[in-house]
């Protein structure tokens, strides 16, 4: 089996989860199926950089920038399908959602959700207006498609009108990289100024749909005497300065902490100094950090909306995200309940370990397969 993975859409340290997806797939398949050759199509960005595109596949570079989307878009839709027939690829598995309409191979498109249809707010109007024709076209003219949780499933189903029997279940995995040395919590408490105080952390975009202004509510529901201090990681976006705003508003001046991309040991310590991890997002496709948290043995509180409880299952308190009391008393619960705490500790590396890149690639192998079974 010759398979070749549409990675065009990949730009180093500006492509988020997916970029992480891609390379930890793209590894685990490499292990799990030695007899298979595998070819990765990258953009010029990606060419040459450290990836397992750069030694463990072979590579094909796509003569177009992926920061441009009009490049982007004709590198898929026109470019692709010749080089990939050029070099004899049986199946061509698109991992970020939208795919080439066209080839004489067979198509495996993995579409991690579809936030441009249920939270259209979420993107930019141009690149929400090329999902919502993307998208669908790989949906339809893709032999199998690949979703990373049932929810997901569900909404492929119903919104784009897939059968349920051309999808196919595979969750992601966990990192499987060793992670750095935290910083010590000392260290970390004193770059945030946090004193002796209760630590929340909530790691994500800075977008409506994670729900950050419903979470800036409920610490504003907690009595100032025992409000702990919340941080929120991560790129700016636009949005964020609506959050700094309500922040304001609220009187939680000095209380938050919004910080922009940290570098791994202070992240890690981060995670080692949190009393617990929020994550209130109002839809996931799948939910990664939730994982994430879990496997660093933090408490984590996750919203009850879409994948999220597939993912959490009852190793997390899982709370109504549009309720900024239920956030605020599950927060309550689990800083002042050490047994809670344990036990979900306990519970949430468990629930995490079952989450493994090495079972990823198995199912995605046998949807290549199932894909190549439909010829006859």
């Amino acid at each position: 089996m010759h398979v070749g993975l549409n990675l065009i859409f990949l730009v180093p340290g500006e492509t988020g989860g997916m970029e992480v997806a891609a390379r930890e797939l793209t590894d685990a398949l490499v292990s799990a199926a030695p007899e298979v050759r595998f070819t990765a199509f990258v953009n010029r960005e990606t060419a040459g950089t450290p990836g397992p595109w750069d030694g463990a596949v072979e590579t094909v570079t796509v003569p177009v920038r992926a920061t441009n989307r009009v490049e982007w878009v004709r590198g898929e839709q026109l470019l692709l399908p010749r080089l990939a027939a050029r070099a004899g690829v049986d199946l061509v598995h698109s991992l970020a959602s939208t795919a080439p309409g066209w080839g004489p191979f067979r198509r495996v498109v993995t579409i991690h959700d579809l936030i441009y249809r249920v939270h259209p707010e979420a993107h930019a109007g141009m690149r929400t207006l090329g999902m919502r024709v993307l998208v669908p076209l790989a949906a339809r003219r893709s032999h199998r498609v690949i979703v990373d949780s049932r929810s997901t499933r569900d909404d492929v189903v119903r919104h784009l009108r897939v059968p349920e029997g051309k999808v196919d279940v595979v969750p992601l995995g966990l990192g499987r990289s060793a992670r750095p040395a935290p910083l010590p919590a000392a260290e970390v408490r004193e770059r945030i100024g946090a004193g002796e105080r209760s630590l929340v952390l909530s790691l994500s975009a800075k977008r409506p749909h994670k729900n950050l202004r419903g979470l800036l509510d409920a610490l504003a529901l907690i009595p100032p005497e025992r409000r702990p201090v919340l941080v929120m990681p991560g790129y700016p976006t636009w949005h964020e300065d609506e959050l700094r705003e309500h922040a304001r508003a609220l009187g939680l001046r000095d209380d938050v902490r919004f910080l922009g991309w940290l570098d791994a040991r202070e992240l890690e310590g981060l995670y080692a100094a949190a009393g617990c991890f929020v994550f209130p997002s109002l839809y996931e496709g799948f939910g990664l950090p939730v994982l994430e948290a879990m496997a660093r043995g933090l408490v984590v509180i996750s919203s009850d909306r879409a994948s999220l409880p597939e993912v959490a299952g009852d190793a997390a308190l899982l709370v109504d995200p549009e309720s900024p009391a239920q956030i605020a008393e599950a927060i309550q619960r689990v800083l002042s309940d050490g047994g809670l705490a344990e036990r979900l500790r306990e519970a949430g590396r468990a629930q995490a370990a079952r989450f493994t890149w090495d079972a990823a690639a198995r199912g995605v192998l046998a949807s290549y397969e199932r894909a190549l079974g439909s010829r006859a």
